[in-house]
């Protein structure tokens, strides 16, 4: 006997994207023709536009703090970056749709997971990090190279100019930057160089260290929890009595805010799990665009082997920052024209973005069995593949291998897909990408492409285009895509009425699919069917 495969749904949500501050908000934009998308002001004035997450953390301060001591959210507000937070925003968003789900996750165990991932990871947290340890590192290195703290460097400064080159020779010291033009090429590296070698011979840097050595060798004591607290101090107070000695500035080692550990990619999870009280796995699956589709394969997974009952599933990604919209240029895929660039049209390139997307789906019965209610769509497969070819261009096969694994996962027939959502970036691969889905599934009639409203997060676009297309789908009408037929590339005009436009399109069906296609050549395709309505209703007799 088969044994009959577990039903999985999503039973809260909760999101953060340009213009949305939460899941209602986001509905209402979709119907909405004013864009999402604003200038990026990060360079000053620029061509760019961005996706800039509408989003306020105090708004979720009443939640936290009728839960945790005081000191909690202002803990997580100074130490959580930007990541973290509006992951933490979804998820409390999400626990919103079905009392009692707060509990059931607690009270789960080791049965209730969380997988949230991310893209960019906290760039601006890395980024203030990697800035401030520059500039400490820059002071540092001065000081150590000034004559006093360092007379191998002053002694070769008084050697005549024309003995200064064999000098060097004898100890291997660099090119002398004052042999350069200030503004000539290479000037600043050479520089770096230069003071890089003269900080390995300073006497006093050797003397501040073997000082320092002294304090830091002071072990804990035998009482561990008594006496750490007395070493810590002790060894701050020497730290800073050594450093008035010398008059150095601070250690490059001691400018980093730890808050940089406190933001790395499994962070959003952690901290999810400890505001839920969730002792379950909690981890950050990462796989660029694709990110959203993986975690989902991995809720799917941990529900259909018994592992779990409930996963918080999701993705975060930073704001638009320089680095993200500078690494985006330089791969050629971002539009810089100061206009907003639609998929299926000019292929102008995309957009970059930043939110959250948070779900909570478990097993349906189960869920249905404790009195809560189904949202969206039912979650019938997820298809994942690589396509070991290109780390930005997708292949044709392997987007084709995840459409049918995740149809075979179903068990479903291609011809019953009604709704298709692209990945679509609004780049060339726009084609090629229609191409190979209607390779696969001809029937298909209703075609989104969402990147030209709110942009491109870079793991985060596959929750919020999920979660646009199961609002949708699930009362049988598509919110439209704001692209009048004129404007769809001529190359794609002949499939022009499979496409969501500029008006609401119904669903002729009660299947749909999305598929996304990240960095590295990741790919993961997820079908989903419309529930039937007593199935996402509340089970209980009325009066319970």
């Amino acid at each position: 006997m088969v044994k009959a495969k577990r039903r999985v749904g999503i039973f809260g949500w909760g999101l953060v994207a340009p213009r949305s501050p939460n899941i209602e908000t986001f509905e209402e934009n979709l119907s909405a023709e004013q864009t999402w998308l604003a200038p990026f002001d990060g360079y000053g004035p620029s061509n760019f536009l961005v996706g800039t997450p509408e989003f306020d953390f105090e708004a979720y301060k009443p939640w936290i703090d009728s839960r945790f001591e005081p000191r909690k959210f202002p803990q997580l507000s100074s130490k959580m970056g930007p990541n973290v937070k509006y992951a933490i925003g979804a998820f409390i968003q999400a626990l919103g749709q079905n009392p009692g789900m707060e509990e059931l996750l607690s009270e789960l165990g080791p049965l209730a997971h969380v997988y949230v991932g991310t893209g960019l990871g906290d760039l601006s947290v890395a980024y203030d990090a990697s800035i401030a340890q520059y500039e400490a590192q820059r002071r540092w290195t001065a000081f150590w190279c000034q004559p006093d703290q360092n007379p191998e460097l002053a002694s070769y400064r008084s050697l005549p100019p024309g003995e200064r080159p064999s000098h060097r020779a004898s100890i291997g010291a660099p090119e002398d930057p004052q042999d350069l033009e200030t503004e000539s090429e290479g000037f600043d590296q050479a520089r770096s160089a230069w003071l890089s070698f003269w900080l390995t011979r300073s006497v006093g840097l050797r003397d501040y260290l073997a000082e320092l050595g002294g304090i830091e060798s002071e072990s804990i004591g035998e009482d561990v929890e008594t006496s750490k607290g007395h070493v810590i101090r002790r060894k701050m107070m020497a730290r800073k009595r050594l450093n008035q000695k010398y008059g150095c500035p601070l250690e490059p080692w001691a400018s980093v805010d730890a808050k940089l550990l406190w933001n790395i990619a499994n962070i959003p999870a952690a901290q999810i799990s400890m505001l839920g009280g969730i002792t379950g796995p909690a981890m950050a699956p990462t796989a660029a665009c694709s990110t959203f589709g993986v975690a989902l394969k991995c809720a799917l997974n941990a529900i259909e082997l018994g592992q779990a009952k409930v996963v918080v599933v999701g993705a975060t990604d930073p704001p638009p920052h320089p680095l993200s919209v500078s690494s985006f240029y330089s791969a050629r895929v971002l539009a810089h024209d100061g206009a907003v660039s639609k998929p299926l049209t000019g292929m102008r390139g995309t957009h970059v973005s930043g939110g959250a997307c948070i779900w909570i789906v478990g097993d349906a019965e189960y869920l249905r069995q404790r009195g809560m209610n189904a949202l969206g769509l039912e979650i019938l497969g997820v298809g994942l593949s690589s396509d070991a070819d290109h780390i930005i261009t997708p292949s044709e096969e392997g987007p084709r291998a995840a459409i049918r694994l995740a149809l075979d996962n179903a068990g479903i027939e291609a011809n019953r897909v009604a709704a298709w959502d692209m990945h679509a970036t609004a780049t060339p691969g726009d084609w090629t990408e229609l191409l190979t889905a209607l390779s696969v599934l001809p029937d298909a009639r209703a075609i989104t492409a969402r990147k030209g409203s709110f942009g491109h997060g870079m793991a985060v676009c596959g929750g919020w285009e999920l979660t646009a297309q199961h609002l949708g789908v699930a009362r049988g009408t598509l919110h439209p895509v704001h692209i009048s037929p004129d404007e769809i590339h001529p190359i794609i005009q002949p499939h022009l009425n499979r496409l969501v436009k500029n008006e609401p399109m119904d669903v002729e069906g009660d299947v749909a699919g999305k598929i996304n296609m990240g960095i590295g050549g990741i790919n993961s395709c997820v079908v989903c069917r419309r529930w039937e309505e007593a199935e996402s209703a509340d089970p209980r007799p009325a009066g319970d």
